[in-house]
């Protein structure tokens, strides 16, 4: 498997000229993140984050800034081209980006084309053609699949396919858009039919979403040996979940209304090649389960596919915003608490021929650690709603109430390295209309 290398782009000692770059938790030099961003109500656009500013990459492009990186993407007002991209390709433009915000004999050209991000808006990166959400955290499996089968929270396929379902790409927003409690058809235990009205088992899910770059025709699989060239970056993604919705409605076709309303995704695209120095072996799995069949098995995707990736889950209520509160952490653990790594996925989901294309999401599914402080969801937290927590505020929570907001962020470390971040995936409930 090709992956992408460490090279002078990840250097520690590097430092930016953009002042606000250098020790930034998020978004050092060494990250480079892509998103898309409008200032004023403007037309969106593409650029790069950059400590607290946003290099507009269109205004670089046109003033003969980007000479060694094809920039005929940069018309568009998405992604999903740049996705397209070959890693050879996504390499040149990182290093002459990387050249740019590095060097100072460019700062009086390339200080016009920056923005300060606290005055941009931030839309979805891409056109998302089609989401799949996975269930490859093994913690989170093991834990909800305990709440309603003690004796057997697995089923036999988990530990031989990665398991996943189609999902709904187009209620899939940015950090910062509202989340409207959904209405649905629940089953109260006590009652013989079901009632419809709004979720009272709202639930977050802490997850890592998988931007798909170039793509397979139909009928082509895609092989384990060529699955990382396929990834052209991440980003974090709360899949929220109406977990009454979702226990009367999954059988047997599994999820439907009760993850359709809305995902939130962090905006910024951390590409694959930033990630080169986070890369780790992927956990041995325990004694006693099976290899991973032939068509997903690669032995450097075992030794170097997974993330050194700290993931986090805080909530601020109405009440702590009030009181000037800061957010109380739910949970924290590391993104490597994954069963199936990300390229195994991506061979898994082209295995039968389908095509996969620039721009479609990924997601991991619930990525939660062996223990209660490193749970990725309320439903896990609270054991199914029967022990709640208690906030800072002296509120007690079994699932997400109107008013309060979900905070989702990751940071990469690695002894030598910067770390990087991957900014913020946050949303506050709104009640029922």
């Amino acid at each position: 498997m090709s992956l992408p290398q460490i090279d002078h782009t990840h250097d520690a000692a590097a430092t930016s000229w953009v002042e606000s770059a250098n020790g930034h938790g998020d978004f050092p030099v060494q990250n480079l993140p892509y998103g898309v961003f409008c200032r004023g109500g403007g037309r969106p656009q593409i650029g790069v984050a950059i400590g607290d500013h946003i290099l507009d990459l269109a205004g670089t492009a046109s003033a003969g800034l980007l000479r060694d990186a094809d920039a005929s993407w940069l018309a568009g007002s998405s992604l999903n081209a740049l996705m397209a991209f070959s890693p050879d390709e996504r390499l040149t433009l990182r290093r002459a980006l990387f050249e740019l915000l590095t060097n100072e004999r460019h700062r009086a050209a390339v200080t016009p084309h920056l923005k300060p991000a606290d005055a941009c808006t931030l839309h979805l990166p891409a056109a998302i053609g089609d989401y799949t959400d996975f269930y490859v955290g093994i913690h989170h499996a093991n834990n909800v699949g305990a709440l309603f089968r003690p004796d057997n929270p697995l089923l036999p396929n988990y530990k031989y396919v990665p398991i996943g379902y189609h999902g709904r790409a187009s209620s899939i927003r940015p950090s910062g858009v509202p989340v409207v409690r959904p209405k649905g058809q629940r089953k109260v235990p006590e009652q013989d039919a079901p009632i419809v009205g709004p979720t009272v088992r709202l639930d977050y899910e802490l997850e890592l979403g998988v931007w798909i770059g170039e793509g397979n025709a139909l009928g082509e699989p895609i092989a384990m040996t060529d699955a990382a060239r396929h990834i052209a970056g991440y980003c974090l993604l709360n899949d929220w979940s109406a977990r009454d919705f979702q226990a009367w409605e999954y059988q047997p076709l599994g999820p439907f209304l009760a993850k359709s309303f809305q995902s939130t995704i962090s905006p910024w695209v951390i590409t694959a090649e930033a990630l080169a120095p986070f890369r780790i072996a992927q956990p041995a799995r325990p004694q006693g389960d099976p290899a991973p069949l032939p068509y997903l098995f690669d032995t450097a995707d075992q030794a170097s596919g997974a993330l050194a990736i700290k993931l986090s889950a805080s909530i601020v209520t109405a009440r702590m915003r009030q009181t000037g509160q800061a957010p109380y952490r739910l949970s924290e653990g590391p993104a490597s608490n994954m069963y199936w790594t990300a390229a195994q996925i991506v061979t898994h989901h082209a295995s039968n021929g389908c095509n996969l294309n620039p721009g479609d999401l990924l997601g991991t599914g619930t990525i939660s650690a062996p223990t209660i402080d490193g749970y990725g969801s309320l439903l896990e937290i609270s054991n199914g709603g029967k022990t709640p927590i208690t906030l800072p505020s002296g509120e007690a929570r079994t699932f997400v109430e109107d008013g309060d907001e979900i905070l989702l962020t990751a940071t990469a470390h690695a002894d030598g390295f910067v770390s990087i971040g991957f900014g913020q995936c946050r949303a506050i409930v709104l009640p029922a209309q």
